[in-house]
């Protein structure tokens, strides 16, 4: 039995694994929620029913979260996809797994697993005291020494792990606290903004296509007409512009280019099965066939219907126009807006709607081995109040569970 004195600042997915591995390990834990209840964004995560996590292997996985993913090696060394799918089997949660590897709940509900954590750590003896938002963490000779509510409450702590969520969602509470608390004890905040966010687009393109999902496409991201990024699977045309998993996926590249005051454009290949020769051949033999068939109808073949009238506008070809007498000229245009359907992104998403945050607390003053602070002794960080974000399918929850089980262990003194 450690017989320490741990706090933890946050009752969401990190938060409540810090809390029940550090009791585990003897801890006296508090757990400080500014809500009514804790778990409110997991709740509602992979529309309510919790994507946990992935089971694509340690590096296929890292390689999801981009420069920063290396950092993760060792909390997934530690405790990865396999031994949380057994943490939650254990807690009477089974999960299922489907497509591209994602790993749900069997049941499809989060509230299952919110309510597997929650008793899972009362169980192990954490107090759990809810609408109790820290305002300060309290450190002497940089050493931590507890926290402070906004109540004018304080509690004493021999060690504090911080897992405050993101800035994302803030109606779950996610409302940037930690990057707050970590900035007023010394350490330094990568600039927070939206990731796995929605774009706008120019013109009303997008507008006229609002609902319409494309599935089997290959999407890629242009900065100053260069490629960043390509991505295939499915994305959905909105009101505002862009939105869908390619789309989210390679967000945070157009979010960061547009605040550089680059120019930003989404290409869309929508016959990626075909190159440009295979693609002309089609047409010719489509065209020919189909001769006295009006171009409206000839493209009820090739696109789905909503796409039809604004592909007529967009290649200049008139949709009443009959087959034979489309000309070489326009059957170019098209097979070249077919392979290349661009829209310019003039921006994106605000904050509150993205799925997660990009940016936070360095991960060059945090230790990888423990989710310890390198700046003030008894201090660690889990989950996205750390600088590191990836891809959805699953990669950001399992990094959550991975640093709140090290953050906790570390705080009660475990090996």
């Amino acid at each position: 039995m450690s017989g320490r004195r741990v706090v933890v600042v946050g009752g969401g997915p990190a938060g409540l694994m810090a809390a029940g591995q550090a009791a585990e390990w003897g801890a006296e834990v508090l757990l400080l929620e500014k809500m009514d209840r804790p778990g409110r964004k997991l709740r509602i995560s992979g529309k309510g029913r919790c994507n946990l996590t992935n089971v694509a292997p340690p590096d296929d996985f890292i390689a999801h979260f981009g420069p920063n993913g290396r950092f993760l090696r060792q909390a997934f060394a530690r405790f990865f996809s396999t031994d949380l799918i057994a943490f939650f089997e254990e807690r009477g949660v089974p999960t299922v797994t489907e497509r591209g590897g994602r790993v749900f709940p069997a049941s499809g509900r989060s509230q299952d697993v919110v309510d597997a954590l929650t008793r899972w750590a009362r169980s192990r003896g954490v107090t759990l005291r809810t609408r109790s938002p820290v305002g300060r963490l309290l450190v002497e000779a940089e050493r931590i020494t507890g926290v402070r509510c906004r109540d004018g409450r304080s509690y004493r702590a021999d060690s504090v792990v911080v897992a405050t969520g993101g800035g994302s969602y803030p109606g779950t509470g996610s409302t940037g606290d930690g990057y707050r608390l970590a900035e007023a004890v010394g350490h330094t905040i990568i600039p927070i903004r939206p990731a796995l966010v929605p774009l706008e687009t120019k013109g009303d393109t997008a507008r006229r296509l609002q609902g319409l999902s494309l599935r089997n496409v290959s999407v890629r991201l242009l900065v100053d007409g260069k490629g960043q990024a390509v991505q295939f699977g499915e994305m959905l045309f909105t009101h505002f512009g862009l939105s869908g998993p390619v789309i989210l996926t390679m967000s945070r590249q157009a979010v960061d280019a547009l605040r550089a005051g680059r120019e930003v454009a989404v290409s869309i290949d929508l016959k990626p099965a075909l190159d440009e020769q295979k693609l002309d051949a089609r047409l010719r033999r489509d065209l020919e066939a189909h001769g006295k068939q009006q171009f409206r109808i000839l493209l009820k073949g090739l696109l789905p219907r909503k796409l039809i009238p604004v592909c007529a506008s967009l290649t200049s070809i008139s949709p009443t126009k009959v087959a034979h007498q489309i000309t070489a000229q326009e059957r170019r245009r098209l097979r070249t807006w077919l392979k290349d359907f661009r829209l310019s992104v003039t921006g994106h998403r605000p904050l509150a709607e993205a799925i997660v945050t990009a940016g936070g607390v360095s991960t060059r003053e945090i230790d990888p081995r423990t989710m310890a602070s390198r700046l003030v002794l008894g201090l660690a960080f889990a989950g996205e109040v750390l600088d590191i974000d990836g891809d959805t399918g699953g990669y950001n929850l399992q990094a959550a569970f991975s640093t709140g089980w090290l953050a906790g262990r570390w705080a009660a003194g475990a090996p």
